[in-house]
């Protein structure tokens, strides 16, 4: 079919790449309003469905697993101040029940989560097009969309890239997609996020891009049974020391969170531990606070856990952990969002089930060392231990 062809065609090259634009947020995915004066950012691009195509801004995120965009049946404010998707206007569509299963009498509609807010939608099988790659999908079109968080969202929808047992069946997952009709050169996905925007953000689609890259890529696997990008955490640091207090904790790696976020007893740890100064006078000398996954000490420095900013008319600072309590079997876990994702470039692979991390290579700037956990237990000598990491490399 044609539609399989445009996927093909593309990907044969290097992979089908999405250039992302940079925006300010004042809300998280999770629902929750941002603390602090500053904005976070958020990373979008535009796709198209149905035929002929209907534009929509959407968030790729590993953190849910279908797509959902606003449909024109819904009256809810959070729906009408984006853009809507019309099923009328679309010669190739047709409703489907939300298992993906054919409609035999009515078609039934499905409710899906987001942290505070909630989405009430039918499901739809349609043309789904990310750039020039074009396939059959199944998606959500929402009917009802909570006021919080969807009515500030600076988007129009969310496109699901969880692992496949998140979506609602292959039919909805992107990757299960081209993985099945073989579409990919390499059936995984990458993300590069910049941090100005003197460089381009993008995610891509059967390829990885080692121009993004300032260090060797490293693989673990993926440790739960939602379908979240989770790995373990095997221990914290700060300031290149073990903490003990996080041994065998979880970690989702989450492109549609702006922050970063903890379970509430490990984040009063690291706040207690940090003692960030709410009038900054500690700032310069916060150390990094770094998680161990995968034998790595995948480090942060304190722009990426401190929100600095103004409150009545003097500095103010205070943790960007932000804490979020997940219930078992889900939860405890961290989500790893945007600042993470910003320092270290991310590979996906659905069929190994593992994530890969590399330090990012961005312009301008010199990328840390990555850290092996050895190397915090090996004495340095004739220097600290990150003198020592330095020179071996």
């Amino acid at each position: 079919p044609s539609s399989a062809g445009s996927f093909l065609q593309t990907a044969s090259a290097s992979g089908v790449s999405m250039t992302l634009e940079r925006r300010a947020t004042m809300h998280t995915k999770v629902g929750s309003a941002l603390r602090g004066d500053n904005p976070k950012m958020a990373y979008f691009g535009t796709i198209t469905v149905g035929s002929p195509p209907q534009d929509f801004v959407v968030v790729f995120d590993t953190g849910s697993g279908n797509l959902i965009v606003p449909g024109t049946e819904c009256e809810s404010e959070a729906c009408k101040s984006h853009k809507q998707y019309n099923m009328v206007k679309s010669e190739a569509a047709k409703r489907i029940n939300c298992d993906g299963s054919m409609v035999t009498d009515q078609a039934d509609e499905i409710t899906i989560t987001f942290g505070t807010g909630k989405v009430t939608g039918q499901c739809i099988q349609d043309k789904i097009c990310i750039g020039s790659a074009c396939s059959t999908g199944a998606f959500i079109s929402s009917l009802e969309e909570s006021s919080n968080p969807f009515d500030s969202f600076t988007f129009d929808g969310v496109l699901g890239l969880a692992l496949p047992m998140m979506a609602q069946s292959n039919m909805f997952s992107v990757m299960s997609r081209m993985q099945g009709e073989a579409l990919l050169r390499q059936p995984l996905f990458s993300v590069f996020l910049s941090e100005s925007d003197h460089e381009v953000s993008e995610v891509t689609f059967g390829a990885i891009k080692h121009e993004h890259m300032a260090s060797d890529l490293f693989w673990v696997n993926v440790s739960g049974i939602a379908g979240y990008w989770e790995v373990l955490i095997e221990d914290v640091t700060i300031g290149g020391k073990r903490q003990n207090i996080c041994k065998d904790c979880r970690v989702a790696v989450d492109t549609g969170t702006s922050q970063l976020a903890g379970p509430s007893e490990v984040v009063g740890q690291l706040t207690s531990a940090l003692n960030v100064k709410e009038n900054c006078d500690n700032y310069d000398s916060l150390p990094e606070l770094g998680f161990i996954v995968g034998g790595r000490v995948l480090t942060m420095e304190k722009e990426h856990y401190v929100d600095k900013g103004y409150k009545e008319a003097r500095r103010s600072c205070s943790m960007a952990l932000m804490s979020l309590d997940i219930p078992p079997p889900t939860g405890p876990i961290f989500i790893f969002g945007i600042p993470f994702l910003q320092k270290y470039y991310t590979v996906y692979d659905p069929v190994n089930s593992r994530v890969g991390f590399a330090v990012a290579k961005h312009q301008g700037s010199t990328p840390s060392v990555l850290l092996s956990a050895t190397d915090l237990d090996r004495p340095a000598r004739g220097g600290s231990f990150l003198a020592a990491a330095a020179a071996r490399k």
